[in-house]
């Protein structure tokens, strides 16, 4: 297993590197570039870095300003702050399609300590009933690296990238190349399908061999592209094994889970059941406990799985 990165930390990383190949990219950060790791965009390119402070709405409408004049920003603060932006955004941003990548850390309840009011766990799915924009949640630092390029290469238009404060172990094979819109199989299987996203890889994958110790052959997909989903995948998960679990570090409703359950009930209807935060606020703690505590666990994937296959036996 490689060393454990936090998907902020490979965000900080890449957008320093993209900086160096694309003269066109700025960045923009609200009072927190050394947390968002932007810090090191702006110590190598101090005249493309606006630390706006703290005033989320105002950083997004310099962000569609910026946009509008051949620059590709990148808007950074924790993902609960810019929560509060989300008018700015759909109006500036989003209405007019234009090429903002909103890459926001700190989201979900593995935040930990600083409590319910700092834990972003409704972004995806506010971001994700907006008009035009993308919604990506990588799994580990290489993900998130290959994420940022082929929004860079390939995407005309507003997108939200979603990072993490904790550190995670990569789960993607090396060499493996993000496309939007693309689910990555991590593991096949026949009996019953794990769909993940962010923080909820690893343990979908501990699962599957937690799975296999009982002899039940599950399928894991790393669905990190929520908008636009991978259809086909979710269809073929649905036909081929008796049903799907969803797991994320996110509220249970408008999320992941969600998006799979709407597909699944456009094409091919199976039982899903979805790990995540169920209809509730976090509270402090840290983020091991926290994780522990509302269910996301490889015990919990688990535990959905088997009823799954007892109630389609």
């Amino acid at each position: 297993m490689a060393d454990k990165t936090a998907t902020r930390a490979a965000y900080g990383e890449a957008l320093a590197e993209l900086g160096r190949k694309y003269p066109n990219i700025v960045a923009l950060d609200a009072d927190l570039s050394k947390s968002t790791m932007t810090v090191h965009f702006a110590e190598k390119f101090p005249d493309r870095f606006f630390q706006i402070g703290i005033a989320e709405s105002d950083m997004v409408g310099t962000a569609a300003g910026l946009a509008t004049c051949g620059k590709l920003p990148f808007v950074s603060s924790f993902a609960i702050f810019a929560s509060r932006a989300w008018e700015q955004i759909r109006n500036t941003i989003a209405r007019a399609n234009l090429p903002v990548v909103l890459a926001l850390t700190h989201a979900g309840i593995s935040v930990g300590e600083d409590g319910a009011s700092a834990q972003a766990n409704e972004d995806i799915a506010i971001f994700r009933v907006l008009p035009y924009m993308r919604v990506v949640v990588p799994a580990d630092g290489p993900e998130t690296k290959s994420a940022m390029n082929y929004l860079v290469e390939h995407v005309d238009g507003p997108a939200f990238l979603r990072l993490g404060r904790a550190k995670m172990p990569s789960v993607c094979p090396e060499g493996y190349k993000f496309e939007l819109g693309k689910a990555l199989k991590l593991r096949d299987g026949r009996d019953v399908s794990i769909i993940a996203c962010g923080a909820m890889v690893d343990p979908a994958l501990k699962a599957a061999e937690a799975l296999a110790e009982k002899g039940i052959d599950a399928r894991v997909l790393n669905m990190a592209s929520i908008k636009p989903i991978d259809k086909e995948a979710i269809a073929a998960a649905a036909s081929e094994t008796a049903g799907i679990v969803t797991a994320e570090e996110h509220q249970i409703i408008g999320g992941l889970g969600g998006a799979v359950a709407e597909v699944v009930g456009e094409t091919t209807p199976c039982p899903v059941l979805r790990v995540g935060m169920p209809d509730k606020f976090g509270e402090s703690g840290t983020g091991a406990e926290l994780m522990d505590k509302y269910d996301h666990t490889p015990e919990k994937i688990c535990e959905y799985a088997e009823r799954i296959l007892r109630e389609h036996k």
